[in-house]
């Protein structure tokens, strides 16, 4: 009888093993739309895990390219703009024709624009992100978010233009003259635009005067005079005059 039992109870095993179902493998489209719904709910490395294994499937070149893109895109969003900016370039270089290049483009512009630190310190990110946009300028006339655009670039060109004049400020309060005018002098050609221009050229004043370069510093304040009447530098290049002379 025992025997028997045991039997029965093997054969039992048997057929719940033969019995089981294994599920299918999950496939790229099941981690697309996973990677979507995380996407949704704001769980951005949630997101990017799935959208990895779209990736790395090589299920087709569509699927790989939709993924490299959201995953750019979800670190973006989460604020993760260094993995963001790798991941777009990385992007480009393997996709170089890709019909939506100056979309990302314009992405990898903001991923480092959004790392710009304060304009005393280092400006890498700043030059990176103007360097993008300009080529998205130059290569994409036709850019839709053209007024943006050129929005970010003047803001890069300001910020770095900010960044000379703190340098040459700094060489003037250290007493290098020379240094400070050599600093903020090529600020006028090469940042025209710049919106302190009559901060820069009361410092350019200052440190011709410190040279005894008379003449120059007259220029210099003079220009600020004219062509910033009402600003705050006026009065006090004038009384610097007055202090000097």
């Amino acid at each position: 009888m025992k025997k028997l039992f045991a039997a029965f109870v093997v054969l039992l095993l048997a057929t719940a093993c033969s019995s089981t179902v294994v599920p299918p493998p999950k496939t790229a489209d099941y981690y697309l739309q996973e990677g979507e719904t995380f996407f949704d709910q704001g769980r951005y490395d949630d997101a990017i895990a799935n959208w990895e294994k779209v990736r790395d499937s090589y299920y087709s070149p569509e699927l790989n390219i939709l993924a490299e893109m959201k995953i750019a895109e979800a670190y973006f969003l989460s604020g993760r703009y260094v993995e963001a900016a790798t991941a777009y370039e990385d992007f480009l270089k393997q996709h170089p024709e890709n019909p939506r290049t100056s979309e990302i483009l314009f992405q990898l512009g903001l991923s480092y624009f959004n790392q710009i630190l304060s304009p005393d310190r280092d400006q890498t990110t700043t030059r990176n992100a103007l360097a993008t946009f300009t080529d998205l300028q130059n290569r994409f006339p036709d850019f839709p978010r053209q007024y943006e655009l050129k929005e970010k670039i003047a803001q890069c060109r300001d910020r770095l233009a900010d960044h000379e004049v703190i340098v040459g400020n700094f060489y003037l309060r250290t007493d290098k003259y020379q240094a400070a005018v050599n600093r903020i002098l090529p600020v006028f050609s090469q940042y025209p635009n710049y919106s302190k221009k009559d901060e820069a050229y009361f410092y350019l004043g200052h440190a011709y005067l410190m040279l005894e370069k008379r003449q120059q510093a007259a220029d210099a304040f003079n220009t600020l005079y004219r062509e910033y009447p009402s600003s705050k530098y006026v009065l006090a290049a004038q009384k610097l005059v007055e202090k000097e002379y």
